[in-house]
């Protein structure tokens, strides 16, 4: 009896270990933001492969400290995010380290980024800003899910 109830436990643990989900990597390990990047040449070539393409410049302000700046990039690149995106942008990241790096980008686009990042602006063909995040909309990413990111990415900018 105790053999069956041994064989039967092992075999539960043993099932259970393969179904779970791997552990995220630390977050010191991911670096979604280039922080040496020349944020203003990534925008303007950001606009010419969008020209190219027919499609909107999708410009991400955020930075390598930011959880939801992590859970929104990676969001973005996967699943239905990821071809909502796909389809509609050329996407531009911004880092802003802790709100002291290309804040005169984020000036420039109408961008408020003491209301939360992540933060996003659309660009208009003319490079003008169409539409920004102005009250933090995604500032609590990690929170919203699929389902709520791709009603918020699938409208009219």
């Amino acid at each position: 009896m105790i053999g069956n109830w041994l064989a039967a436990a092992l075999l539960a643990v043993a099932l259970n270990a393969g179904a779970q989900a791997p552990a995220p990597a630390p977050a010191g390990n991911w670096r979604g933001y280039d922080e040496t990047a020349d944020a203003g040449a990534d925008i303007e070539r950001a606009r010419a492969q969008a020209a190219a393409a027919g499609k909107r410049v999708l410009v991400v302000f955020g930075a390598n400290w930011c959880g939801d700046c992590r859970v929104l990039d990676t969001s973005m690149k996967q699943g239905r995010l990821k071809a909502l995106l796909d389809g509609r942008f050329v996407v531009a990241k911004v880092d802003v380290g802790r709100f002291d790096r290309n804040v005169d980008i984020a000036q420039r686009y109408g961008v408020p980024l003491k209301k939360g990042i992540p933060t996003v602006a659309v660009l208009a063909d003319d490079g003008r800003a169409s539409f920004v995040t102005s009250g933090g909309e995604l500032a609590d990413a990690r929170t919203m899910g699929e389902d709520a990111l791709v009603a918020f990415f699938d409208r009219p900018f």
